[in-house]
């Protein structure tokens, strides 16, 4: 019912429409101190990261990346490496080295976590974002990948180098792509979003996200996967696997036939003691 000109809106009814309102106006007076005081402990917490990275980075990388990470002689300028490419070498150990390499290999990591989150956090100012696209370290959301999917898209970009279970193989040039048996699963997903050394650089136009994951997922399913033929024999894939049985049954079967043809051997006849005597 309406109120007419002269008459006034019941109680309960400023109530009933006032009353949200306030409690609306509470909850964003009380909530927004608390999240402006979270988004600035974030904030300095980042950059307290990002410093302690420099000292770091000026200790241990700026003999070969030089400042800022320019680069030098005997390292490759940062400027277009970004966070994902940081992590990759510093979580596979192939960063530090010890002397220049074309192809550095993967050893005993040299820096603890804390370390590394913050050389990545300092290695990420550096980036020239507006010349290169510097890739963010990947959310790898193996649940979210489809193992048949990432099956077909290992074969059709990654076997060729990393064989068809991934245990390496040989390149040109002397290069060779290395074993992923034992490579974390962000390492995987970096390497394809950063491309290091001979490896091509897929990035979200040619692999999507949801392709990194299903990537990933077979790469984690090739460490411990279903054999039933047999023998998984390292996993070294069909071929390799079909001449080691045809080696070993065609050693048997020469090994049967060689027993089988045998000559009986003839008993040794006694000495004879009569011509001796005179």
């Amino acid at each position: 019912m309406s109120a007419g000109p002269g008459r006034r809106l019941p109680v309960r009814t400023i109530a009933a429409v006032a009353l949200p309102v306030l409690v609306s106006l509470l909850v964003m007076t009380t909530r927004s101190p608390a999240s402006a005081t979270s988004a600035g402990a974030s904030a300095a917490g980042d950059e307290q990261l990002v410093r302690d990275g420099e000292q770091l980075y000026l200790r241990s990388c700026v003999s070969c990346h030089a400042a800022a990470g320019k680069g030098t002689d005997d390292g490759p300028a940062l400027v277009a490496a970004g966070e994902a490419s940081a992590d990759f070498y510093l979580r596979t150990g192939r960063m530090p080295l010890a002397a220049p390499v074309p192809q550095p290999p993967d050893k005993p990591v040299a820096y603890d976590d804390a370390e590394i989150r913050a050389l990545v956090a300092y290695v990420g100012t550096l980036c020239e974002a507006q010349n290169y696209p510097c890739p963010k370290v990947p959310t790898i959301d193996q649940g979210a990948g489809d193992l048949s999917e990432g099956g077909e898209l290992f074969l059709a970009n990654c076997a060729p180098c990393h064989n068809s279970v991934a245990v390496g193989g040989a390149l040109s040039s002397g290069h060779l792509a290395p074993s992923l048996q034992q490579t974390k699963a962000t390492q995987v997903g970096e390497a394809m979003r950063i491309g290091p050394g001979q490896m091509p650089q897929f990035g979200p136009d040619v692999l999507s996200d949801e392709d990194v994951d299903s990537i990933v997922r077979y790469v984690e399913y090739l460490r411990e996967p279903q054999h039933p033929g047999g023998l998984p024999l390292g996993y070294t894939g069909p071929v390799a696997e079909g001449f080691v049985a045809l080696l070993l049954g065609l050693g048997a079967l020469v090994l049967s036939i060689r027993w089988i043809t045998r000559e009986p051997r003839e008993p040794h006849a006694p000495a004879s003691n009569g011509g001796a005597a005179r």
